[in-house]
């Protein structure tokens, strides 16, 4: 890659960080929100390093990733440069991957299911890191799709702190593809308040200033700051 190549890459991400960040903003005030209760997560699966390394240099660091191996493959080499870093797996997760997930993020954002719950908290404890965790909600009951039902939220999150000890500060969602998403967000952040967790990760790229109106903590967002994402190999 020329030098003109990735002073071009440079130039695009810092302007769509800044594109992404004023729309936060503006979202945020029609909310009655200050941005700064907003975090903003760049998702990097699937991104050429050129990419991640642009937005690195313009002063970003939280991101996350969808799958353990990959986000290994791409952060253990940076991650001495960059002490700041914060990484996030919004993806889901093996209880078999437990282990090299707790070593390498700093949130785990898809806690979905009673076996994967106190397989984190088995080994949080062994490696004496314990984590920030969000429960994964299914708003929209899809079977296909991960995530606790609605109707056992509350049961879960209690099950998660009492019995395995987990630091459960919200909850996260994927609204249905079909679904407008905006209902979806505000049910979410309704849960969240009356189980008196304070983060709700909602919103990505094509939704995410609906989801910051709405009381999002957290957004993830990918093809808006980095472009489209570059297919896995066959």
């Amino acid at each position: 890659m020329t030098s003109i190549e990735e002073h071009t890459i440079a130039q695009n991400i810092a302007r769509n960080l800044a594109d992404v960040r004023a729309a936060i903003a503006r979202a945020a005030a029609d909310g009655g929100r200050d941005p700064a209760s907003v975090t903003l997560i760049g998702v990097s699966k699937q991104q050429p390093d050129a990419r991640i390394d642009a937005a690195l240099q313009a002063g970003f660091r939280i991101f996350g990733e969808n799958r353990v191996q990959e986000a290994g493959e791409r952060w253990q080499p940076r991650k001495p440069d960059y002490p700041d870093l914060e990484l996030h797996l919004i993806g889901p997760l093996q209880t078999n991957k437990a282990r090299e997930a707790v070593r390498l993020f700093d949130v785990i954002q898809t806690v979905d299911r009673p076996k994967l719950a106190a397989a984190l908290a088995r080994v949080m404890a062994e490696e004496n890191r314990p984590l920030p965790c969000f429960v994964q909600v299914n708003t929209g009951e899809e079977p296909q799709k991960a995530g606790i039902a609605p109707g056992d939220v509350e049961a879960f999150v209690a099950a998660c702190r009492t019995e395995h000890g987990l630091n459960i500060v919200g909850l996260m969602c994927i609204p249905p593809a079909e679904d407008a998403p905006a209902p979806h967000f505000a049910f979410l952040k309704d849960m969240a308040d009356r189980l008196g967790l304070a983060q709700v990760s909602m919103g990505m790229s094509a939704d995410y200033p609906a989801a910051v109106t709405l009381g999002a903590t957290h957004v993830r967002v990918g093809s808006a700051i980095f472009g489209d994402r570059t297919p896995r190999p066959a």
